[in-house]
């Protein structure tokens, strides 16, 4: 009976052990950052369907797409440790990497990689071919700032592919508007990130790695930031043109261009203290504020 005892208590403090890691490495990518894409996904799942999709395809792509993003960002953590400890502003994921344990996060990041191509396979042929392209470009991302600038539009490209994955995940098949919005996708990511990362400039010289700010200097870079936004604004509106969105979609669109000239208010080349206001708050108003103005076109056109 003592015996019984102990190897419960064991069992629920091995349960806990994992519960606990599990809730750290969902700390650790920013799983609540996921935000950003889903809605666009969302979009374009209604968009394709032009209506509901079916329940099994909206849960299955949402369930893709959340472990297509967990397992890069776990993979960005592991490769990218010895960056992040000399950073300020990121030491904390090492701290967080000692607690889970390494093995861990890589079984993590492996397991979340292996049910983003089961999910992807449950859908169509289409999907399952698409799933190691993406994890590609997913994984690729992580190493760009060691050679190219050019890295906050690999980044881009990565959350961009997620609504042209969800259309093929509800056609089985490419569409020129997920293209559109997948592309407007890529340039809103790359301009947030652009913005993101002015703040670690100096980090970035003392490492040798590479980004448009440490490049052109946060002035210019921001200016860069604000031409990227200003060609999304223009793609969001084009996608009227290759769809039947109207009147509320269109309204929406006039209000992320709001939203973004505001975003880009907040934020100074001599003054970053509001970075995470305009990066976390205003980009998740701008991508779940367009979709709901999207899906609402959508059923009243019908």
């Amino acid at each position: 009976m003592e015996q019984h005892n102990t190897f419960s208590s064991d069992g629920n403090g091995c349960g806990r052990g994992i519960f606990n890691k599990i809730s750290t490495i969902l700390e650790l990518i920013k799983f609540s950052h996921t935000i950003f894409s889903l809605p666009f996904v969302i979009m374009s799942m209604f968009l394709a369907a032009w209506g509901i999709p079916s329940l099994r395809q909206f849960i299955i792509i949402v369930i893709a797409v959340t472990f297509a993003r967990s397992c890069a960002m776990a993979f960005n953590r592991l490769i990218d440790t010895e960056f992040d400890k000399h950073n300020e502003r990121t030491a904390y994921r090492v701290e967080r990497q000692k607690s889970i344990g390494r093995p861990f996060l890589w079984l993590f990041a492996i397991g979340c990689a292996a049910g983003f191509i089961i999910a992807s396979g449950m859908l169509n042929k289409l999907s399952l071919m698409f799933a190691p392209v993406a994890l590609v470009v997913l994984f690729g991302y992580s190493y760009t700032k060691r050679f190219t600038n050019a890295s906050h539009f690999v980044l881009g490209m990565a959350l961009g592919l997620a609504p042209i994955g969800a259309w093929v995940g509800i056609r089985g098949e490419f569409g020129a508007p997920s293209f559109v919005l997948g592309i407007a996708v890529l340039l809103w990511t790359a301009g947030f990130d652009i913005i993101y990362a002015c703040q670690d400039i100096n980090h970035d010289k003392t490492m040798g790695l590479f980004s448009i700010p440490k490049r052109f200097g946060a002035e210019k870079a921001l200016k860069i930031s604000f031409v990227l936004h200003s060609l999304m604004v223009a793609l969001l509106f084009a996608l009227i043109a290759c769809t039947d969105l109207r009147f509320f979609y269109f309204s929406g669109v006039c209000g992320v261009a709001g939203l973004l000239v505001y975003e880009h208010s907040l934020v100074k080349p001599n003054d970053l203290s509001r970075v995470n206001v305009a990066f976390f708050t205003v980009n998740a108003l701008i991508s779940i504020g367009l979709m709901g103005m999207a899906i609402i076109d959508i059923f009243v056109l019908r």
